[in-house]
């Protein structure tokens, strides 16, 4: 008889967050893993930065302007500590689902105020929080209020039907990324989108299918676009004057979800411009036809000329030597250590 694959059920949500609020979003997300999870979903993927919001701002305003700077101090107030409540209850969805999922977010190191991270979040069907990615290089806007995603976040996790991977909007187009992946073997892969791109762009769901499909071929992989969406809070709270009004309310502004397989064909979507959730059936089998052809880290590459090295190590931020200075009989203060990115004094690798 030998191995059976099997069919997995995957399901793209495409939806408007409830712009810049954590909590709204949050209970929309679950509302969302639920439904598809009741349909039979075992793999649900999110856009971008679904919780609380993408800060698609600098696509229609200056950088250091008042409406800039108010909406990114909202982003800040409503971003998602990892793990903390907002976890938890995504947890929760995930395990009444019994589906992996996968949500993007804003992320910000608790205790911390100021910097943030444009992350994806990995829960299993049993409701465990199994990690997370947060985006390795950040893009145009992107880069005033998030800052690049370290190693230690990068890389497929393991499911029962094989190795799982994400990543987020134009890193899914970064060659070295999908190799390190394809290297993983990932089997199914999540990609999120963010609700538009910059006005004088290709629409969004174009770049989607062009990435997508060039995924699967890499790696002969499942793919699940996930896209978001534009709605009337997130248009009112942009104030983007009259012409990118007109641009937020064009259909072909935003969306384009959509589901490939491994022989780069779409067999779900693409979406127009409407909130809902895509469905699709992958026959894992189809993985191994493909990669009989093409196994791009297996028969059909030459490891003995192409190398690729991949730094998994988080920086860390600053190191310390000896104790901080205390008057007679007084014991030091101590120290405030942000979490993962101080090395102690003593430990290995110390200067």
């Amino acid at each position: 008889m030998g191995d059976v694959y099997g069919i997995v059920k995957v399901a793209a949500v495409q939806a408007a967050s409830v712009f810049l609020d954590r909590e709204g979003s949050t209970e929309k997300a679950c509302r969302l893993i639920r439904e598809a999870g009741r349909n039979g979903a075992r793999v649900i993927g999110f856009p971008e930065g679904f919780i609380p919001a993408h800060p698609v701002w600098y696509h229609h305003h200056s950088a250091t302007g008042a409406i800039s700077n108010k909406l990114a101090t909202e982003l800040f107030k409503n971003a998602v500590e990892i793990p903390g409540r907002e976890t938890d209850a995504l947890g929760e969805a995930a395990r009444d689902a019994n589906a992996y999922v996968v949500v993007g977010a804003c992320e910000k190191i608790p205790g911390t105020i100021g910097t943030m991270f444009n992350t994806q979040i990995y829960f299993g069907p049993d409701g465990h929080l199994i990690g997370k990615h947060q985006k390795i290089m950040p893009t145009v806007g992107e880069r005033l209020v998030h800052m690049g995603g370290f190693g230690d976040t990068f890389g497929a996790f393991q499911t029962e039907f094989g190795p799982m991977s994400a990543l987020i909007c134009g890193e899914n187009s970064n060659p070295l990324a999908v190799f390190a992946l394809t290297a993983e073997g990932t089997r199914i892969h999540v990609m999120s989108w963010p609700n538009h791109f910059p006005v004088s762009g290709d629409p969004l769901r174009n770049r989607v299918a062009i990435d997508a499909q060039s995924f699967a071929q890499m790696s002969k992989a499942f793919v699940i676009a996930a896209c978001g969406i534009v709605d009337e809070r997130m248009i009112e709270m942009l104030k983007a004057g009259p012409e990118g009004e007109k641009f937020l309310r064009d259909p072909d502004c935003c969306g384009g979800s959509c589901i490939v397989a491994p022989n780069s064909r779409v067999i779900a979507g693409p979406m127009g411009a409407e909130e809902g959730i895509l469905y699709a059936d992958c026959n894992l089998e189809i993985g191994v036809q493909m990669k009989l052809r093409h196994d791009f880290a297996g028969h059909y590459n030459r490891p003995d000329i192409f190398h690729l090295h991949i730094n998994r190590a988080a920086p860390r931020l600053y190191s310390v030597h000896g104790e901080p200075a205390a008057l007679p009989g007084e014991q030091a203060p101590a120290l405030d250590r942000p979490p993962n990115l101080l090395e102690s004094p003593g430990s290995k690798g110390q200067d």
